[in-house]
């Protein structure tokens, strides 16, 4: 059963128990609050518009790919990138510039109410004024050019990626190879990827159950 959520109650059905697709879809409606955002989240609840639909659509698959910090696969041609000193990562210093350039990649903002539409910037601006919406920047070091990047709400033990862009090559995976050594050297352990990607597999991304990811949250 796909649960339909009221406007006036800030609540969400047991995920255990209210599993309505086997993508995770588990309920529509409501409102992108931060008060609505911040409880999804802490529960493993993430919200997706519908292209070109005003419904919110609230997920949690029971099965979460996610990135484990110290799993992290990095390549040797991402390592010698590394140390070559072309890039380097800043956190939080551009989160405007970096959701908008997310919403721009692949046309994701065309219509106000697409993914990454106005109504989804404002809300997680909200979450990031409040300290829980964060971004990472990658920059090129001879200009600090913001190349790439990703954003995500950071909570509990976790992160969970939003979106992310890149206007050169392995600019967004810089951008997430230094997010994972950050959290994993200040004892942060899992990036909550949402969907699989084959990308984010090669990367090291991996299912774990519903309840072992809660316990980590």
């Amino acid at each position: 059963m796909i649960y339909q959520l009221p406007k006036d109650e800030i609540s969400f059905p047991d995920p255990r128990k209210c599993q309505g697709e086997d993508d995770g879809l588990l309920a529509i409606g409501g409102d992108l609050s931060v008060d609505r955002l911040i409880l999804a989240y802490s529960n493993g609840i993430f919200p997706w518009y519908p292209f070109r639909s005003d419904l919110i659509q609230w997920y949690c698959p029971m099965q979460r790919f996610v990135i484990f910090t110290n799993e992290i696969h990095v390549s040797h041609s991402m390592r010698t990138l590394f140390n070559s000193g072309v890039y380097y990562c800043t956190i939080n210093t551009s989160f405007a510039e970096v959701i908008a350039n997310c919403g721009k990649v692949a046309q994701r903002n065309e219509h106000q109410l697409a993914w990454l539409g106005d109504n989804i910037i404002e809300a997680y601006t909200k979450l990031h004024e409040l300290g829980y919406a964060m971004s990472v920047e990658t920059r090129r070091t001879a200009d600090n050019e913001l190349i790439g990047g990703l954003y995500g709400v950071a909570i509990g033990s976790c992160f969970c990626g939003e979106s992310m862009f890149s206007f050169e090559p392995n600019g967004s995976k810089y951008a997430l190879i230094s997010l994972a050594n950050l959290m994993s050297r200040s004892g942060l352990q899992i990036i909550d990827c949402q969907f699989e990607t084959p990308h984010l597999r090669s990367m090291g991304g991996r299912h774990i159950s519903y309840d072992e990811y809660m316990k980590y949250l």
